[in-house]
């Protein structure tokens, strides 16, 4: 099965509306080849390829959902509920919570200048557009929660050890409520795992592939 090609770039318009998953998977099913893709989504893209999977399977060959949640315990929900509620009123000072919370001062060991474009990237951000999306990431596992049982591509689930919010226990869960699920906790990185030890999740991809792929007739 070939690998999936690079989707064509396209710009986006900014969210105007209330968005869901299915209306983000819309939009990325737009960009994607027609033949099946191995998918990787990270964060709230992990949400969206999630809804992918289940309800364009013929799309997807495998599924990679990377730094995930999964639902969210009532305690889990809460706390982002809460980050929710504020998100537009000070957008600065909210970029510089994800800032210490993906890269605490006192332990990380990401170059300062990924840090730098990591704000640079979310100050940059149209905020009517941000808070649309940040409610899809806020309330979208609720939204999948109940149709994890119905994707049937195989399934890797992989996070950072210590990430705070899309924890391991929620990629163990994950893991759990798709078929054909796996997960991989990688270790000693937070939420930014893409960045912080972008070779360990490479060789797991890899793996996970050649894997399902060495399985085929």
């Amino acid at each position: 099965m070939p690998r999936a090609r690079p989707a064509r770039p396209r710009g986006a318009a900014p969210l105007r509306e209330a968005q869901t998953l299915a209306t983000l998977g819309a939009d990325v099913l737009d960009r994607m080849p027609a033949e099946p893709v191995h998918l990787v989504g990270f964060s709230l893209g992990a949400l969206i390829a999630q809804h992918i999977a289940r309800f364009a399977p013929a799309r997807v060959a495998t599924l990679t959902s990377v730094n995930s949640v999964c639902r969210r315990t009532p305690e889990e929900a809460e706390k982002v509920e809460a980050r929710l509620a504020t998100a537009g009123v000070d957008f600065a000072e909210g970029v510089e919570a994800s800032i210490e919370r993906w890269y605490p001062a006192a332990t990380t060991s990401v170059p300062q200048g990924i840090i730098d474009a990591t704000r640079a990237t979310l100050l940059a951000n149209d905020i009517e557009s941000y808070l649309h999306a940040y409610t899809v990431f806020v309330r979208g596992d609720r939204e999948i929660g109940p149709e994890l049982g119905g994707i049937h591509a195989p399934a890797l689930a992989i996070t950072g050890e210590h990430d705070p919010g899309s924890t391991p226990e929620m990629s163990r869960r994950l893991a759990e409520a798709i078929p054909d699920g796996r997960a991989v906790i990688v270790p000693g990185t937070r939420h930014m795992m893409p960045v912080e030890d972008a070779p360990a999740l490479a060789s797991a991809l890899i793996s996970f592939i050649d894997e399902t792929e060495g399985g085929r007739p």
